[in-house]
Formats: C-alpha cells, sequence, structure tokens
C-alpha cells in the first residue's frame, strides 16, 4: 500500500520558525506511515494578482497548485502576525481561490503563536470557504507556543497528544476520502 501524500506548509517564512520545526517534527514522527513534503516557496510566490490566475498564473504557482491537486491532504501550521494570517500565507492561499484544487481535499490546521486566536478563526473561514474538508478534529490551536516548542523539540505533553490527535484524524479524513474504484465488468 502507497503512503498517503500530505503537501505541509508552514506559514512562516523564517527559518526554524516554530511552525517549521513543528512540520519538520512531525514528519519525522510520520515518515514511516505518511510522505509529508514541507513546502518551502510561499515565500517566492509573486503577489496574488487576479488578472493573473486561471491560464495566466505563472510557472511557480502553477507548481505550487499542483503540489496541492497532487496531495492525499494538506497540513498548514502558522504563527499569527498582528491578529491575522502572515501575509505571505494568505497571498498563497489566494492563488487559489479561482481553482478548485482545495474542493473536498482534507486539510488540517495547527494555529501555534502567543496567542493565535484570530488567525485560528480566519484561517478556518478560509479554508471551509474553499470547500476544503476541514472536520473540527483537524483545527489545532496551541497558544504560547515558544514555551511549547523548544529547542526542536515539542516541550509540552500535552501538544504533543493534540498534534498526534490531529494526525490521526487528518489520515482517518484521507483514508474515509479516498476514491472508491468501481470494477469494470
Amino acid at each position: 500500500m502507497m503512503k498517503k501524500k500530505i503537501l505541509a506548509i508552514s506559514g512562516s517564512t523564517r527559518k526554524q520558525s516554530s511552525n517549521e520545526v513543528i512540520l519538520n517534527i512531525i514528519a519525522d514522527w510520520y515518515a514511516d506511515t505518511l510522505d509529508i513534503e514541507i513546502y518551502d516557496g510561499i515565500g517566492k510566490l509573486p503577489h496574488f494578482n487576479p488578472d493573473q490566475a486561471g491560464e495566466h498564473c505563472p510557472d511557480v504557482v502553477k507548481q505550487f497548485q499542483d503540489k496541492i491537486q497532487n496531495s492525499d491532504g494538506v497540513l498548514i501550521c502558522t504563527p499569527e502576525y498582528v491578529f491575522s494570517l502572515p501575509g505571505s500565507l494568505k497571498n498563497a492561499i489566494e492563488w487559489n481561490v479561482a481553482t478548485t484544487v482545495f474542493s473536498g481535499k482534507p486539510v488540517a490546521t495547527i494555529v501555534a503563536s502567543a496567542s493565535g486566536e484570530k488567525a485560528f478563526e480566519a484561517l478556518n473561514l478560509i479554508m471551509t470557504t474553499l470547500e476544503s474538508n476541514l472536520p473540527d478534529s483537524c483545527r489545532l490551536l496551541i497558544r504560547g507556543a515558544r514555551g511549547k516548542v523548544k529547542d526542536g523539540q515539542i516541550a509540552d505533553k500535552d501538544t504533543e497528544d493534540q498534534i498526534k490527535a490531529l494526525m490521526d484524524s487528518l489520515a482517518d479524513v484521507m483514508e474515509a476520502n479516498e476514491p472508491v474504484s468501481v470494477e469494470k465488468v
């Protein structure tokens, strides 16, 4: 059986951010059972321009959309900047508004920040609006992230358990989302 493929996106463009560390930890934890690719290109995407959407889309954006389309699920882990999503993450998501790449796609969201409530609400509203498959069990808010992610590790057992529960839920959603094969007669 092939491993399910997850595209993991960090909302932070800062190297070794808490969000990137969390994604790397998850990739390590699930290396035997899931194929997790951590996308590092949101900072390279051009500013969203509706005139360039669709067939006029820049190649780098098409490649990003293909990665989403070809994944079994998407995992987004982001900080909160000034009570909102980081601009680079919002920009990356906006490139997909006129597409169907997120329609029905299993998605899990983690907001890991000092507070994070506004970014958590915004991200989940946006992903629901894009018709992604985002059950409540695939949404996690980690308040006080810097105290819970230290030295490249999850330093809080409850947070570790919550992340693992979220990933188990995402795996279940991806499994249930699998197209039913039809036998040809």
